[in-house]
């Protein structure tokens, strides 16, 4: 026993010699391949590309399904470029049928007509809806339920095929925007131009009572969308709308092929969570071959993907930031991408550090770890960061978070009268002005964040730099920066409002205003503390009014609401998808629309109606600047800031690009895996001298007993003898 105790130590010496990581989560088969390994925090809820409309699904949906444009993965500002289409040619026309110049006003413009053509030689992944029998038909459809016994996944099915994307498949798409099942986000927006939309929402409606099954779209007419031939098909839309051109760049326009539908739609299928919903099927680099949206989801390379490029062209920077090094080289470059599902932050950060997450987004937890600020205020990557070879990617978002004041209340949108709107209106901008909105994201958003003059973020026509771009109401322009105006300057305004010091000058009543919001936003205390003490520099009270999110937005439903919170982020680069939601035809309580201050300006909406259907130069710009005059001039915002996103990505890291607007990023994400095997193994080698010091311990605790027993032993059995 003796001779085992003591081979025990330079056993556990030699293991203490070994570089493998032992904390390693990933299976071994996985290990040196070339695989991009990323978290996700948010489970997705929709997949099938007519409901999905969140980020958290984009990450996946937008690597699955082609989309008829996509943007220009390094040109900003953004620039459309073919997806699964050719770019589409655009006619106008009047109500007389005359073929109308691209640049006609839009007041003559009667039809607007998109005709886009099917790019050769794109095939969809491997799908067993494409399978077919040895005498062509079908291989899956009509299956019975014997046939369904034992199938739990898309992998229990042996036989798959493709085909080649038609025309007919991104018409088959459009269609189901009106399948009274689904219930696109983006219906009624899109019905307002293309009223043919509404039209067969009827008659599906009336078909779906008749048949609790699955619904055949082909035997339905869409009025204002047909099949031109086989790779053609034409969209007329009523009137213009030269937005619609970004809208053929999300998924609610890509193809979806009927016999996919067909496939999903058999008896037996949803509840085996076999649906398009689940398993979106597409022509794009990726197919998701694993759906575990509680624990993990991979995507793997198509190997039907018609091999798109990297582009060779960008920005001025983009040749030192090495984002050109790839130019002309086939995509995608990675084989499969591992997403994680991580609920807590801590985790996260620390298996990036240890290399197994190849990027990382940086949270208020890390934040002071991962970057320094400079005396200027700027932001750069740590010293520790650096020593790893980690990089920092920051890009202002196309976003705006506001506090919108509900124009419908008699406090803060007035009582009716011209008096009472104007006194509602110093009252708002004193407010816009005593909340400094700088302090706030500082403090709770560690700088991360930019203010916010208006509702068009940088990047995006009409937003204007320097002294032009300030909003006069609550900055000035001093020593070449904006300054947000003094707490006096609010002062005066509250008085002027007929509040002083907070009180009614005539009944000596204390001003209260409400905020209305959810848990885990701006009603958690810090957050609510600061607002208060803001308020409270002004003489006025300020009460939080906390509900669930289905309360808080059925009190923006009702107009019950009096302050709030919100965020909008830009679903295309264009100043009208953040200029209507201050439009009067938007009003959340009227029109149930995306206006949720219920604002309404009769200059500011005929000025929008011209502004929206214009071309970007000159002119446009002028008639967004007066627009933002007024809704700078009557404040139904506090325009708050437009966040700033910051990202880690390790050395080993290629081609990753900020650009929220632009998601179908994957395919041109390259990782050196030789470099990644090697960090792994640098910064996670096993510590076990902790081991070893206590094989020693129990060494030197047990060898005088093992001892003093075996000298027990030899002498019992010599006085046996």
């Amino acid at each position: 026993m003796i001779r085992s105790l003591a081979a025990l130590l330079p056993a556990v010496l030699l293991l203490s010699a070994c570089s493998g990581a032992w904390n390693d989560p990933y299976p071994a088969v996985e290990s040196g391949q070339n695989i991009l390994y990323t978290a996700f925090t948010e489970r997705p809820k929709h997949l099938d590309p007519v409901q999905s409309y969140s980020e958290d699904e984009a990450t996946f949906l937008y690597q699955i399904v082609e989309p008829p444009l996509e943007y220009h993965y390094l040109k900003r500002p953004y620039v459309l470029r073919p997806g699964s289409a050719a770019m589409p040619v655009i006619r106008l026309y009047d109500a007389e049928g005359r073929l109308l110049p691209p640049d006609a006003d839009a007041a003559q413009v009667a039809t607007s007509v998109y005709e886009l053509s099917v790019l050769p030689g794109i095939r969809y992944q491997p799908h067993p809806a494409f399978a077919r029998s040895a005498d062509g038909t079908p291989r899956y459809m009509d299956l019975q339920a014997d046939a369904l016994r034992g199938v739990r996944g898309l992998g229990d099915f042996a036989e798959t095929g493709s085909r080649e994307l038609q025309a007919a498949d991104f018409v088959h798409q459009i269609k189901r925007l009106a399948h009274p099942r689904l219930h696109s986000p983006i219906f009624e927006l899109i019905a307002q131009y293309l009223p043919g939309l509404k039209t067969l929402q009827g008659e599906l409606a009336e078909a779906a009572r008749d048949n609790p099954g699955w619904l055949d779209l082909t035997r339905f007419e869409l009025p204002g969308v047909e099949v031109v031939d086989e790779r053609t098909w034409r969209i007329t839309l009523q009137g213009s709308y030269p937005q619609f051109i970004y809208w053929l760049t999300m998924p609610f326009f890509s193809p979806v092929p009927p016999e996919v539908d067909r496939f999903f739609g058999q008896p037996g299928m949803a509840e085996r969570n076999l649906t398009l919903d689940w398993w979106p099927v597409g022509t794009g680099p990726y197919m998701l071959v694993e759906n575990n949206p509680n624990a993990r989801m991979v995507l793997a390379r198509n190997p039907n993907y018609r091999g798109d490029t990297y582009p060779c062209e960008g920005e001025a920077d983009d040749h030192a930031a090495g984002l050109l090094a790839d130019c002309g080289r086939p995509l995608p470059f990675i084989d499969r991408v591992v997403f994680t599902r991580e609920r807590e932050g801590i985790p996260y950060w620390n298996k990036f550090l240890q290399g197994y997450y190849d990027a990382s987004g940086v949270s208020s937890d890390n934040f002071d770890q991962a970057v320094s600020l400079t005396s200027q205020g700027e932001v750069t990557l740590s010293d520790d960061m650096a020593a790893r070879g980690i990089r920092l990617i920051t890009a202002v978002s196309p976003s705006i978070f506001y506090m919108g004041f509900n124009m419908l209340d008699p406090l803060v949108g007035g009582d009716g009268t011209p008096e009472g709107a104007e006194r509602a209106r110093k009252l708002r901008q004193a407010i816009s002005i005593a909340l400094d909105m700088e302090e706030f994201v500082s403090i709770f958003l560690n700088g991360r964040g930019v203010p916010a003059m208006h509702p068009i973020p940088p990047g995006i026509f009409g937003a204007r730099e320097g002294e032009a771009g300030i909003n006069p109401v609550v900055f000035e322009w001093r020593n070449g920066e904006a300054v947000r105006r003094g707490k006096d300057v609010a002062r005066r305004l509250l008085a002027e409002a007929g509040w002083p010091n907070g009180r009614n000058a005539q009944t000596g009543e204390a001003l209260i205003i409400n905020l209305d919001t959810t848990p885990g936003g701006l009603g958690d205390k810090a957050r609510s503390d600061w607002l208060a003490k803001q308020f409270r520099e002004l003489g006025v009270q300020f009460v939080v009014r906390a509900t669930d999110w289905n309360r808080f937005q059925e009190k923006l439903r009702n107009g019950n609401a009096q302050l709030f919170f919100l965020g909008w982020n830009a679903d295309y680069p264009d100043p009208e998808n953040l200029l209507f939601l201050l439009h009067g035809s938007q009003g959340k309580v009227k029109f149930s629309g995306q206006n949720a201050a219920n604002y309404q300006n009769d200059e500011y909406d005929r000025l929008f109606g011209k502004m929206k259907a214009m071309p970007d130069g000159p002119e446009r710009q002028a008639i967004i600047d007066r627009m933002v005059a007024i809704a700078q001039h009557d404040a139904p915002w506090l325009f708050g800031f437009h966040p700033k996103s910051y990202s880690l990505q390790h050395g080993w890291v290629y081609n990753r690009k900020p650009g929220n607007i632009v998601r179908g990023t994957l395919k041109y994400q390259r990782v050196d895996t030789a470099a990644r095997e090697a960090a792994r193994a640098e910064w996670n080698r096993p510590v076990l001298w902790p081991l070893v010091l206590v094989a020693v311990l129990f060494f030197a605790m047990v060898a005088p007993a093992v001892a003093h027993w075996r000298r027990h032993e030899r002498a019992t059995a010599a006085g046996g003898r």
